[in-house]
């Protein structure tokens, strides 16, 4: 991205768009009681709860009547329903992994290439579906301190090792035809970044036409395989991402807080909720969802840069859009166009079928 004179201004920005993850499928019920919904009318009204005090993306898990992470896509459909009829403005994005919280004595485990598919198909659909770019470890314990994890399920020996030892499966077949569904459901791609690497897989996608609709994503740095929280590896990030872009940072444990900060005054989109954290930066308290997301919108006040209503987060976001051609693609995007004429390179490889 490209910052010019006055980039810090918030005269100069985006108004902010907060995401909400207060669904938590990492965490069982019993690690935070007041705040992990369970039976689905909260889950409803826990997403309406998020909307009123300021954020407009919802990021969306779902649970078992026995507080179990759900991997029926019946229920997401349910919650889905109940959210539109609710708060029908807001932006409803369904983690990707479905759910991969482990059952007691088992390895945290995503769910099979087919199942993740089926989310092309949900009803209502959704507006977003977060694309995993590259197979890579996912361990989300690498970079807390033995207190983020005292007291909840994430110190217990055998939810330890199973976080320390997940792994992202997203190989190039797998995420291509993923790609393919989604839009042909009319469904926009938002897509995890871990890394630069992870990006750079993403751009030659676009190059090569697997995908043509708006950039957007999310900056994920909870290390253990993927980007650690510091302001040098977003740098590097934002040097390569196209100023048609939409970036939203995400962190875990106390990092969340300093690094939406760090995001907001660059302009950058940011997220928060108990899918994330659970304590306050002292970890004198839990923080629930609402309470962090009423956080961010004090300190952008501070900033003074406003938050996005519903209406501009789904323009900022360009929700259903898609492009025809992967130059309109490119352009949109604020890419260089592909080469022309004898040197062409290796970029031009034509998508599989």
């Amino acid at each position: 991205m490209n910052f010019l004179d006055g980039h810090l201004y918030p005269e100069n920005q985006q108004p902010l768009i907060i995401t909400a993850a207060p669904y938590a499928p990492g965490w069982i019920p019993s690690d935070f009681p007041e705040d992990i919904p369970i039976a689905m009318k909260d889950q409803i009204q826990k997403a309406v709860d998020c909307y009123e005090a300021g954020a407009t993306v919802l990021h969306l898990h779902v649970r078992e009547a026995d507080g179990k992470g759900s991997k029926r896509l019946s229920k997401f459909n349910e919650l889905i329903a109940g959210v539109r009829e609710r708060v029908p403005e807001m932006v409803i994005q369904v983690g990707g992994s479905i759910s991969f919280a482990p059952e007691e004595g088992q390895a945290a485990k995503w769910l099979s290439d087919d199942t993740r598919h089926m989310l092309a198909e949900l009803d209502p659909k959704p507006d977003q579906v977060t694309v995993t770019v590259n197979t890579t470890q996912m361990n989300v314990t690498e970079h807390a301190g033995l207190d983020d994890f005292r007291g909840v399920s994430r110190g217990f020996p055998e939810y330890y090792e199973a976080y320390r030892n997940m792994i992202v499966p997203s190989n190039p077949s797998w995420v291509e035809e993923h790609i393919r569904r989604l839009t042909a459901a009319g469904i926009q791609s938002e897509f995890q970044c871990y890394n630069i690497n992870s990006f750079e897989t993403i751009e030659r996608m676009i190059r090569r036409g697997v995908y043509k609709g708006p950039l957007v994503m999310n900056w994920v740095a909870i290390s253990g395989g993927m980007d650690q929280a510091n302001i040098y590896n977003l740098a590097n990030m934002l040097r390569a991402v196209p100023d048609g872009a939409v970036l939203t940072v995400e962190s875990s444990v106390l990092n969340v807080l300093p690094i939406n900060m760090i995001g907001m005054a660059l302009g950058l989109h940011v997220r928060c909720g108990i899918e994330d954290v659970l304590w306050n930066q002292q970890r004198t308290g839990k923080m629930s969802s609402v309470e962090q997301i009423k956080q961010l919108v004090r300190i952008a006040g501070e900033f003074g840069r406003p938050i996005a209503t519903a209406q501009q987060a789904r323009e900022i976001l360009k929700i259903g859009v898609f492009y025809d051609t992967v130059e309109e693609t490119l352009q949109a995007n604020g890419f260089a166009p592909n080469r022309n004429g004898g040197h062409q390179g290796f970029l031009r490889k034509p998508a599989m079928a």
